[in-house]
């Protein structure tokens, strides 16, 4: 690791050296070079402007003898032609010799008034030259200086150069190894404590002094592991304080991943189970239950909440089953154990229906001697006759309270067997009608069925029949009914109808009077609940009829509810699934 960093380093090094050794050697070179040439076409322009003034002045010589001196003293080939082109005198060539110059770009810029400049190689002599031509009277004069010893001075200038770029390498590669080795070293020992953090060991610090970017980075990794550190001990107590909470609760919980094996369990899943809760092993080898297995699976996939009843995972004992889903896939399930619990509901049931049974005897005894008395007594209002009379109401309330309980009690152990048939809602509502017409009428109420829903929607005869019992749907619009007599009979009208909604019909019965406050319709299903309890009983209420009729409708898969408003009426409205 340490090896690959370091030879990482020093390639990277040696490209930058490299790269700025070229660079500089190439604009360097370039430069010196550009600027001698510079340097050389500027000299050789004065001076031949000053070769053109002497041959313009100077009547001592002739043309050859001042190209002669000129061109030794000024180190270059002078030539000197007239306004034709024909070479006049040259100091190195015979001019009668020699081509016409006319055409030569340096020349034919002379003759036009200008400076003249050119670079080639001379095809005369073979060499590269410089030339600088000046117009003069009647022609012009040209400066050629040979430009091979400019490359032989750029190539020594290069070669020092390559020498001193080569020394500058050499050293720099010898930092840039150093450094290297020292980045190296500290970023082998920023990677030897990442790796112990990832494999938990969070108390390890780089504790890097400098404060560069690998100081920095090192200081990052330090404040991260301690963050992570910090994080790590409070889940870790958090889930130590969820363990004592799960351990210390009489129900089982187990959590089961997105692959269906176990991630954990309480201690009292490990007592429920004979061997245990098996961790990181398929679920269903902990527990085979089809139903337990089926709500996970279903809170799994679903990502909804599940609650089903568990009869197979202890023999003799059952379960309520709620499956939650994780955040990260998978679910966790609490199981309650419902044994006891049904042993108490059933103990209660069987002896309220026992208890309700053994009083009907003696309590029809009592109403029917007191009835009796009454008879035989003499009208005028005695105290006696009114004493009977208490007696007899009393007895008759008592009377029907026991036979409400003996039927809730039915009801709820499912003794009462209910047969769900098609019926068309209509004649459910009929059936209503015709038996409280009368009743309704000697209270003053008029009792009808609104044959279209509330809604505007499909009107009532075309309703999709329901799953119902009759005699017991019959139960549930005969309490609702009577309650809308007692305590909405204010309204002087109570209304029957029924509306579609999707896989089911939903009845209701409306009454216009004085309304239930909002704060009560939560609780008035509840067993001997009363809103007004001394007008209820008044009216001869028990106080469950409203239970059975809920009762009921769980029976029939259906739901049972109610919406008021003081001043404004109550509407009970219960759900039947069509068929």
């Amino acid at each position: 690791m340490r090896k690959g960093i370091f030879l990482k380093l020093i390639a990277a090094f040696v490209v930058v050296i490299l790269a700025a050794a070229v660079t500089f050697d190439v604009t360097l070179g370039t430069g010196w070079q550009a600027s001698l040439r510079t340097e050389i076409e500027r000299n050789l322009t004065q001076k031949t402007q000053l070769l053109a003034h002497r041959v313009e002045t100077d009547r001592k010589y002739s043309l050859s003898d001042i190209a002669a001196q000129e061109g030794k003293a000024a180190g270059a080939r002078v030539t000197i032609i007239d306004s034709s082109g024909k070479v006049l005198a040259d100091s190195e060539t015979d001019p009668s010799a020699m081509d016409n110059h006319a055409a030569r770009p340096e020349f034919a810029a002379a003759l036009s008034g200008k400076i003249g400049r050119a670079e080639r190689r001379s095809a005369t002599v073979g060499v590269p030259f410089l030339y600088i031509a000046v117009p003069i009277s009647g022609g012009a004069v040209r400066l050629a200086y040979p430009l091979s010893d400019v490359e032989a001075v750029s190539l020594q200038a290069r070669h020092t150069l390559e020498k001193a770029t080569a020394i500058a390498f050499v050293f720099a590669l010898i930092v840039a190894a150093v450094s290297a080795s020292w980045s190296a070293r500290r970023l082998n020992r920023i990677v030897e404590v990442a790796a112990r953090i990832a494999r938990g060991d969070l108390q390890a610090r780089i504790s890097e002094a400098s404060h560069d970017e690998i100081g920095r980075v090192a200081s990052a990794i330090d404040a991260t592991a301690r963050h992570v550190e910090q994080s790590f001990a409070a889940v870790r107590s958090s889930q130590r304080q969820l363990e004592t909470l799960l351990n210390s609760m009489q129900d089982a919980v187990i959590a089961v991943g997105p692959d269906g094996l176990v991630q954990w369990a309480s201690q009292p899943m490990d007592r429920l189970v004979p061997r245990g809760a098996r961790l990181h092993q398929p679920v269903v080898e902990t527990i085979r239950d089809p139903d337990f297995l089926a709500a996970v699976k279903d809170a799994t996939t679903s990502r909804e909440v599940k609650t089903v009843r568990a009869t197979s995972i202890v023999p003799g004992r059952a379960y309520d089953v709620t499956a939650a889903p994780l955040p990260g896939g998978g679910a966790v399930v609490v199981l309650r154990d419902l044994t006891e619990t049904e042993r108490v509901e059933k103990t209660r049931r069987d002896f309220i229906a026992n208890v309700s049974h053994e009083l009907r005897t003696p309590l029809t005894s009592i109403q029917g001697y007191a009835e009796t008395i009454l008879d035989s007594a003499p009208d005028g209002g005695t105290p006696n006759r009114e004493f009977l009379e208490i007696i007899r109401k009393n007895a008759a309330r008592m009377s029907r309270l026991t036979e409400d309980l003996l039927t809730l009690a039915r009801v709820e152990s499912g003794e009462t067997r209910f047969e769900p048939e098609s019926v068309p809602p209509a004649e459910l509502l009929h059936d209503a009608e015709e038996s409280f017409r009368e009743i309704a009428r000697t209270h003053g109420v008029e009792l009808q069925i609104q044959e279209a829903s509330r809604n505007g929607d499909t009107p009532i005869p075309n309703l999709r029949s329901v799953l119902a019992d009759r005699e017991a749907i019959h139960q549930v619009f005969a309490n609702l009914i009577d309650n809308a007599m007692k305590y909405g009979a204010s309204g002087r009208r109570i209304v029957l109808g029924a509306r579609s909604i999707p896989h089911a019909v939903e009845f209701y019965v409306q009454d216009f009077g004085a309304g239930i406050g909002s704060e009560h319709l939560p609780r008035l299903f509840e067993r001997f609940y009363r809103v007004d309890k001394a007008r209820s009983r008044e009216s001869g209420g028990t106080g469950l009829g409203l239970a059975i009729a809920k009762h009921i409708m769980l029976a029939h898969s259906g739901t049972i509810r109610a919406e008021s408003e003081l001043a404004h009426g109550s509407t009970f409205l219960f759900t039947l699934p069509t068929a």
